[in-house]
């Protein structure tokens, strides 16, 4: 299937390594040109130069995500670059777990504060892509952790928050052919991220969340990927204000 984006612009926030990483190429893959940032200048150069291999006009900054003027200038740069923005996916996260007050802050800061900022800065870009081509998404990643939870917990409920920010955006925008939506990965298993440490380090309570999900796994993030650029693609074009969960069944609420 052709998602007719070639030549279309994509920016993705906290993407040199894992499900960032793996969406920013599965869109040059797609033929897409891509704009990423992250805090490490060593994987942003990276990054950059493995997408411009690929083809594509990259483009990529050392933002800390907190900073929200830095990152306000780097959208705004990535859309000059560019020649404008076609979709944004806000994918960076502070990843920390529990009820401290530091959790909470950092939670905020970062997921839910990072989301709101991204998009207020790529508006402009977005309402004259939806407005010239007919649709322009923002795409924001969430979790499962939003509707799971056992404890307080600063990940989940961020994560709800967003869900639900999501859908105001989706309801206000729709006229202008600009969408938003989300997708909620659940386990995702790679190298040097959460669960990869995980298995290094708690390799029994690996094993025990491995058999929790009925397929017998965790995701790849080039499958969380997949799903992403899909949903964010013309393809998907009269999509907007869901929340994709890609879980693989691990989760046991049923959506309606």
């Amino acid at each position: 299937m052709d998602l007719q984006l070639t030549g279309k612009t994509a920016v993705i926030t906290g993407a040199t390594r894992g499900i960032g990483r793996a969406i920013a190429e599965c869109f040059a893959d797609e033929g897409a040109h891509v704009a990423i940032c992250a805090r490490n200048p060593e994987q942003v150069a990276e990054t950059v130069k493995a997408l411009e291999a690929k083809g594509v006009k990259a483009f990529g900054a050392v933002v800390d995500i907190a900073d929200g003027p830095a990152l306000k200038a780097f959208i705004v740069e990535a859309g000059e670059t560019l020649g404008g923005i076609d979709i944004v996916v806000s994918n960076a996260s502070a990843l920390v777990q529990g009820n401290a007050e530091d959790a909470w802050k950092a939670m905020f800061d970062i997921d839910m504060m990072g989301a709101v900022r991204t998009f207020e800065a790529a508006r402009p870009f977005l309402e004259q892509a939806g407005q010239a081509k007919g649709d322009a998404c923002f795409l924001i990643t969430s979790s499962i952790s939003a509707a799971e939870t056992d404890n307080p917990n600063s990940y989940g409920a961020m994560k709800a928050a967003l869900i639900h920010f999501a859908k105001g955006v989706a309801r206000e925008n729709a006229p202008k052919k600009l969408r938003c939506n989300v997708v909620s990965p659940g386990t995702v298993f790679f190298e040097g991220g959460a669960w990869g440490n995980v298995k290094a380090g708690m390799p029994a309570f690996f094993e025990q969340m491995i058999k929790r999900n009925p397929t017998g796994r965790m995701a790849t993030p080039e499958e969380i990927a997949a799903a992403t650029v899909f949903l964010a693609s013309p393809r998907s074009a009269f999509t907007t204000g869901i929340n994709m969960v890609v879980d693989g069944a691990i989760s046991r609420r049923a959506n309606f």
